[in-house]
């Protein structure tokens, strides 16, 4: 099995599994396969292998997304564990946790509670025990 993709041919919707061999393509669609050729077509890139976790995480605390902050859970000089939710962000009318990404101490929270911020801004920073800072 490939990728499930969504595709609408003539106004009509369809899920098409898509699969790579060898720089063709074979799609099936409702049951039939079709070989499909793209001329002067890049080669499919290769999927991204997900980070194995080994490097050192960063504490400093930032959102992908704009948002306001609703309320800081934590202060500075907290302990906390890693997953530890240190605030909560509103964001296109969704909650979103945001939690610690390390163990540590909470050296500094840079937001307040109301505040609109923007996206990948520090918002807080956790010092963790190997840090020599």
């Amino acid at each position: 099995m490939g990728d499930i993709r969504k595709v609408i041919v003539d106004g009509v919707e369809f899920e098409v599994d898509i699969e790579v061999e060898d720089g063709s393509y074979k799609a099936t669609v409702e049951g039939q396969t079709f070989e499909i050729s793209i001329p002067d077509a890049a080669p499919a890139s290769p999927k991204r292998k997900r980070d194995s976790g080994r490097g050192k995480k960063s504490g400093v605390i930032s959102a992908n997304i704009p948002g306001k902050i609703v309320t800081i859970d934590v202060a500075v000089g907290d302990v906390v564990e890693e997953g530890h939710v240190i605030l909560i962000l509103e964001a296109m009318k969704m909650q979103n946790e945001i939690s610690a990404p390390i163990a540590g101490v909470v050296e500094s929270i840079n937001c307040v509670e109301g505040q609109s911020i923007e996206a990948n801004i520090p918002l807080a920073v956790i010092k963790g025990p190997e840090d020599p800072s």
